[in-house]
Formats: C-alpha cells, sequence, structure tokens
C-alpha cells in the first residue's frame, strides 16, 4: 500500500510512477478522497468541540432556573450529537473507499527498473550454462519415454479435472528429491530459517501480501472464508503481520517447502499440455524481512541463492530484470530466473525473486524498532522462489533425457536418491 503523506506531498512523482506501470493521473483521485475525508473529520471535531461546550451550560442553566436556555442548549446538544455521528460516520466510508483505492494500487517501480509495455521489455542480466547439443530431436517431458508409467493426467483429470497430475514411482521420488535437495541447501548453505506454515490463511493475511482484494480469482477460497495460499509467502511474509519488531532481529531469512494452490484464471488455453501450468503444485519458497537500507543487498542475496539451486543441478539459466509492464502487483524490482527446456527450445520462468520494499509492510503494519531508540518504521519484504518443484523437474527431465529415452539425473541430487543416477526408458529408478 502506499504513503498517503508522500502522495500528498509530491503527487506528481507518484503519478509520474505510476505512469510507468499504465495508470495514469491517480493523484487527484486519491487526494479528492483524502481531502474529504480530513474535511469531514475537522467538521466532526468542530460540532464535538460545540456539544461538549453546550453539555458544559446545560448544568449551568438548569442550576440558575432558566428553563428556556436549559432546554435550548438540551436540544444543541442533541442536534451537535448527531451531527457528529453522520460526520464520523461520512468519514469512516471515505476512509474505507481511500483504503480500497489505495489497495488497488500496484508498487511504484524502481528508478532502474527498464520500461516496457509486457515481457518483450525485460532485459537479460546474465547467463549461466550451456545448453547440450543433443543429435535428436529432444522431447518435452510428458513425452518421454522415461514418464509414461509415472506421470499421469488421464487419472488426475479422473479425480480432479484438467491441470493436475499424479506422480508415481521414479519420477515421483524424484520430485521429492528435488524438493529436499532445495530446502537442505537453503538451510546449509544460504543460512535460512526453515519454516513449515499452514496452507489455510484468513482473509487478512491475502490481503497483506496483496493478493486481496484486487486478484481474489486467481486463488481458491474456502466455504467457511479461509483461502488456500497461491505460494508460501503469504505465510511466510505475514509472520510479521502487526508486529514491531526489534532492528536487532533482522534481517529475518524464512525457506518452505509448501503446497500452493492456484486457479490460473486467465490463462485457458496457455501451457495446457503437460506440469508447466498445474492448479495443485510445490515449491521451495523464500522470503526476508529486512530494514529499508538493506533491500537492495538483499535481492541480490537472495537471487543468487535461487541461481545456485539452478547450478548445483547443471541447469542452463538466465537472469532478466522485469520492465514496468510484466512486473508484478507488490514488487518495486523483480528478477526472473529462466531455465533452459531443450523440448520447448526456449528459456522458461523457474522463480522470481521480487523485492517488495515497504508495500506489503504498510498493508500488514509490520515496522522495526530501531536500535538507537528513534521512530518504529516499517520493515521492507522480498520474496523469491527457491524453486517451483514442478518445473525444476520439467528441466531436470528435459536436459538429463537421452536418445534411448532414459533420463541421467544430475549429480547433485544422487544423495538423495540413495544414489541412483537415472530413470531407465521403462520409468525405473537405477
Amino acid at each position: 500500500m502506499h504513503d498517503i503523506r508522500a502522495i500528498r506531498e509530491n503527487p506528481a512523482a507518484f503519478d509520474a510512477a505510476l505512469s510507468r506501470r499504465g495508470l495514469a493521473g491517480l493523484s487527484s483521485q486519491v487526494l479528492a478522497l483524502d481531502e474529504a475525508r480530513r474535511a469531514r473529520i475537522l467538521a466532526a471535531e468542530t460540532a464535538q468541540a460545540a456539544q461538549n461546550a453546550a453539555s458544559r451550560e446545560v448544568a449551568a442553566a438548569r442550576a440558575r432556573g432558566d428553563d428556556a436556555e436549559f432546554e435550548r442548549l438540551r436540544a444543541l446538544v442533541a442536534e451537535k450529537k448527531a451531527e457528529v455521528a453522520r460526520l464520523t460516520e461520512a468519514a469512516r466510508a471515505d476512509d474505507a473507499a481511500l483504503r480500497e483505492l489505495l489497495m488497488s494500487l500496484p508498487n511504484l517501480p524502481a528508478d532502474d527498473v527498464p520500461d516496457g509495455p509486457d515481457e518483450s521489455g525485460n532485459v537479460e542480466l546474465r547467463r549461466w550454462g550451456t545448453p547440450r547439443a543433443l543429435d535428436f530431436a529432444p522431447l518435452e517431458h510428458y513425452q518421454l519415454p522415461a514418464m509414461q508409467a509415472g506421470m499421469d493426467f488421464a487419472t488426475a483429470a479422473k479425480l480432479s479435472g484438467s491441470r493436475f497430475v499424479v506422480l508415481s514411482g521414479a519420477v515421483a521420488r524424484v520430485h521429492r528429491a528435488l524438493g529436499q535437495f532445495m530446502l537442505d541447501t537453503h538451510v546449509a548453505e544460504h543460512g535460512l530459517t526453515e519454516t513449515w506454515t499452514p496452507v489455510l490463511v484468513k482473509p487478512e493475511m491475502m490481503l497483506g501480501t496483496g493478493q486481496l482484494p484486487k486478484f481474489g480469482e486467481d486463488s481458491y477460497q474456502t466455504t467457511n472464508g479461509w483461502w488456500l495460499i497461491p505460494t508460501a509467502e503469504v505465510t511466510l511474509t505475514n509472520i510479521v503481520h502487526g508486529e514491531t519488531v526489534a532492528e536487532s532481529t533482522l534481517p529475518r531469512r524464512h525457506v518452505a517447502h509448501s503446497q500452493c494452490f492456484r486457479s490460473e484464471a486467465g490463462s485457458a488455453g496457455r501451457d495446457t499440455a503437460g506440469m508447466l501450468r498445474q492448479h495443485q503444485f510445490e515449491k521451495v519458497e523464500m522470503v526476508s524481512i529486512t530494514r529499508p537500507q538493506d533491500s537492495a543487498a538483499e535481492h541480490e542475496r537472495m537471487t543468487r541463492c535461487a541461481e545456485a539451486i539452478l547450478e548445483r543441478l547443471g541447469l542452463p539459466y538466465r537472469t532478466v530484470v522485469l520492465c514496468t509492464g510484466d512486473m508484478g502487483f507488490g514488487a518495486t524490482r523483480t528478477h526472473d530466473l529462466e531455465v533452459w527446456l531443450p523440448g520447448q527450445q526456449t528459456y522458461r520462468e523457474i522463480s522470481s525473486v521480487s523485492n517488495c520494499g515497504a508495500f506489503q509492510a504498510r498493508r500488514m503494519n509490520a515496522r522495526f524498532r530501531p536500535a538507537d531508540g528513534g521512530k518504529p518504521e516499517f520493515v521492507h519484504t522480498l520474496n523469491g522462489s527457491g524453486l517451483a518443484v514442478g518445473r525444476c523437474l520439467i528441466a531436470v527431465l528435459e536436459n538429463g533425457q537421452q536418445a534411448d529415452g532414459s533420463v541421467e539425473l544430475p549429480a547433485a541430487l544422487h544423495p538423495w536418491l540413495g544414489g541412483r543416477s537415472r530413470i531407465t526408458a521403462d520409468g525405473a529408478l537405477a
């Protein structure tokens, strides 16, 4: 959410930043609501003061036996009381409208974020690894002979509908190993704190990280009002919801391996084959809570944590900075990691690492108390996939495919597979 004081002080800068995201001239709408709210609050305070003054004079009029003045003042008290109630309710409505408007506006892009209308405006920062030169036509993951026994979309459709999968045997084991490998690496080598959280959350938690109110159709809500998390970003970030933490406890670095649920609203017809875009999937999620002055460096550190997983697995990738037209709602700067998929002959997103600045912290009212005793400040929040497990499985399978239909598995995974190193063409772990 945005700082209303900053908008009041420099509406032109606010408009200029939002215009980079395709939204023009909104400061006037924000400030009109803000001015109406403040005017009604002032009027209510003035009416309350008049009511209080009249209330004090009522007793004096009664004491001196001035019945006419007593009745006049009593009527005035009742009138001012009604006026205070009306103005207070109107101010409350203006406040709700202002909050709803501010909640619906995306974060402001950092100055160094490239401008662009969509993914065509993204800028590549670096590449790692070279795609294998294959002497056969590569297949997509779901076409591999090794996957026919263990990747079952037909049964999943019978159970749940489209965009689900049933994994079994060797491929299920590799999927599990990937999640464990990522989690263990982040904890042991990157200093993140392993955390396990619920997958059902209250609406205010989704509001805090920006999934609500604007993007409710992208997630699933239960009949009793809980929401299924689209990512553990929701729970890990909201750990500091409504809290003021000591500066000495920052940065806080969490990592969680969780189930994630997304309705994929608006993605009809996109990536319908295979596991690339599912309603239910697993992700290893990283979240950092930092001081404002540390968040830019933390963003780079988190990006390297995600990149390190791909490098350990020997998967070629590229890192891009998203432009203003492709950046997520809550981010001020985002790095995407795109892994090479031989079956599609292209790079596809496998991780987004975002710095949200104080945007989510204002929504959550999450602050820190400076060590020098200064006024509490909003924390900065960051999140990133480290990595999406299903997409990483796709990359491992496609990059490890062999001409005979088998799959060679990355050496980094062997300890989590009991020393096994490949999936045979008939789907066995060997």
